[in-house]
């Protein structure tokens, strides 16, 4: 496992970013609206055509396959894609003991997907994500759709699946409040490129 290194990544109205993030290591993104998070997670997962380099330990973003890349350095984006009916279909057999963890019933594995709210949408694309087994993490806003109590759940265990795995992760988050409880280290957009701000405790 190696570090998460972005090397003059540009896109959109973003150019020039240099970030390194050491594994297991949590990097909070903020900003305002629009300011090109979202755009930048997808150029670092290799979903939009974006200038710079982007590399995983020894392994480089143009030398890989898109998928291949994909599955390394997963994102999982604010709004979560489902295909199949039920939604045991899209998780397999190791994402099980994860669900009680993040506050859900082990029989959420029978409902249809029609059934799901948000909320709970959004805490089983995470438990999906990370039974795939990926290398690093890019997280939109993981908990926007959740109450208080599901979100202190959901924080506990992603931030014991990033230690326990070493996994690098750019985290994107809104409230200061979070970024106190989980990151390591904190940066905020400002205009094309991204300024350090201090965690406060």
């Amino acid at each position: 496992m190696g570090k998460l290194t972005l090397s003059g990544l540009s896109i959109g109205a973003l150019e020039n970013i240099n970030l390194a993030i050491a594994p297991g290591e949590i990097v909070c993104l903020s900003g305002p609206s629009g300011c090109g998070k979202s755009r930048l997670l997808r150029a670092i997962a290799d979903l939009d055509p974006h200038g710079g380099r982007v590399s995983l330990g020894d392994s480089d973003q143009d030398t890989l396959p898109a998928h291949l890349w994909r599955g390394k350095v997963m994102m999982v984006p604010a709004a979560s894609a489902w295909w199949y009916d039920t939604v045991g279909e899209h998780l397999g057999d190791a994402a099980a003991p994860a669900l009680s963890k993040v506050g859900l019933e082990g029989d959420v594995l029978q409902w249809p997907v029609s059934r799901l709210s948000s909320g709970e949408k959004q805490r089983l694309a995470l438990v999906r994500a990370l039974s795939l087994e990926p290398s690093a993490v890019l997280l939109d806003e993981p908990t926007a759709n959740l109450d208080k109590d599901s979100t202190a759940k959901v924080e506990a265990w992603l931030c014991d699946q990033i230690r326990e795995r070493s996994l690098p992760t750019l985290w994107v988050a809104h409230h200061e409040d979070q970024i106190a409880r989980v990151a390591d280290r904190h940066f905020r957009i400002n205009g094309a490129g991204i300024e350090p701000v201090e965690v406060s405790r």
